[in-house]
C-alpha cells in the first residue's frame, strides 16, 4: 500500500501545475525558468506538452498575429480572444497575458475593470504590466485584489513611440539607475516577477540579485533567472527578423512555403488527390 501511495505521489508531483510560487522556488533553487509566448489553441497545446514553465499571451500577436509593426494597435478584447484560445489547451504551464496599451495607465480604476476582465473573461492565471514608477499604483490596486502581476522594464514596446527606436535600453547610468529602483518598487508593489528586455547583460545581473522575485530576460543576458522568446521568432518563421539575442531553433518559414509548394504542385498535376485519398 505504501509503495502505490509513493507511487501516486511522485507522479502527481511530477506533473504539478506551474504556479507563481513555483517560479519563486525556482529562483531560490538556482532552476531556469523557460518562457515563450502563444496565441492560439494548437501551438499552445504543443507548446504545453513540452512542459513549459510559463506561457506568455503576449501582446506580441500585434505584430505576428496581426500585422501590425507596434503592439499598440491591439486591443482589450483581442487579448481576451487569444487568452480564451491558450489557457483551453493548457495542463502544466502557468499563463501570463499582456494588458494592452490603454487599459492601465493613467486610471487605475480601468485598469483594475481591464485586469478583472482577462482573469475572468480570458481566464489568464495572471497579467503583465509595463512600466516603473509611473504604474505603480495601479500595480497595488490589481494585486490587493488577489491578481498576479508580472512586471516589464527595460525596452517596453507599447512606450516604442516615446523611446524613438528598439535599441538596447539603460545604457546610461541614470536610466540603469531608474531600472533598478523601479525594479525594487514593482517587487515592493507585488509583483511576483519581471521581464527585463534588451538592456546590458551586467546590469540584469545586478538587478536579478537585488530582488527576492525572480527576472525573466529577453535580450538582457544570461544572469536572469528565466529566458522569454517570442514563439513566431524561435521557430524561424520570419527570416528577415533576427536580432543579436534571437536563438531560431527551427526553420519554419522553409519547411511551411515548402510544403504549400508541393501542395499546389500536386493540385495542379491532379495528383491529389489520388485513388487511395478519395471516396
Amino acid at each position: 500500500m505504501s509503495t502505490v501511495l509513493g507511487d501516486r505521489s511522485n507522479s502527481e508531483k511530477k506533473s504539478k501545475k506551474v504556479t507563481t510560487s513555483v517560479l519563486q522556488q525556482m529562483k531560490v533553487n538556482n532552476e531556469k525558468i523557460a518562457v515563450l509566448t502563444a496565441y492560439d489553441y494548437s501551438f499552445a497545446r504543443l507548446i504545453d506538452q513540452t512542459k513549459m514553465d510559463v506561457i506568455l499571451v503576449g501582446d506580441s500577436a500585434s505584430n505576428v498575429m496581426a500585422g501590425h509593426s507596434t503592439t499598440i494597435p491591439i486591443t482589450l478584447d483581442q487579448m481576451i480572444y487569444h487568452a480564451q484560445c491558450v489557457v483551453r489547451a493548457i495542463e502544466h504551464a502557468l499563463v501570463i497575458v499582456d494588458m494592452p496599451f490603454g487599459t492601465y495607465q493613467g486610471n487605475s480604476s480601468i485598469a483594475l475593470a481591464s485586469a478583472i476582465r482577462m482573469m475572468k473573461e480570458g481566464g489568464a492565471h495572471g497579467i503583465k504590466i509595463e512600466g516603473g514608477e509611473e504604474v505603480i499604483n495601479t500595480i497595488k490596486i490589481i494585486t490587493q485584489a488577489g491578481i498576479p502581476i508580472m512586471g516589464h522594464l527595460g525596452l517596453t514596446p507599447q512606450s516604442i513611440y516615446q523611446f524613438g527606436s528598439f535599441s538596447v535600453r539603460a545604457k546610461e547610468q541614470d536610466e540603469a539607475k531608474k531600472l533598478i529602483e523601479d525594479a525594487i518598487l514593482l517587487e515592493k508593489a507585488g509583483c511576483f516577477a519581471i521581464v527585463l528586455e534588451k538592456i546590458p547583460a551586467m546590469l540584469a545581473k545586478q538587478v536579478t540579485d537585488s530582488l527576492r522575485i525572480p527576472t525573466i530576460g529577453i535580450g538582457a543576458g544570461k544572469y536572469c533567472n528565466g529566458q522569454v522568446l517570442v514563439m513566431h521568432d524561435l521557430l524561424g518563421m520570419n527570416a528577415s527578423f533576427k536580432p543579436k539575442f534571437l536563438r531560431q531553433y527551427a526553420h519554419l518559414d522553409e519547411v511551411i512555403t515548402s510544403a504549400v509548394s508541393r501542395y499546389i504542385d500536386d493540385v495542379k498535376k491532379n495528383n491529389f488527390p489520388n485513388d487511395l485519398e478519395s471516396y
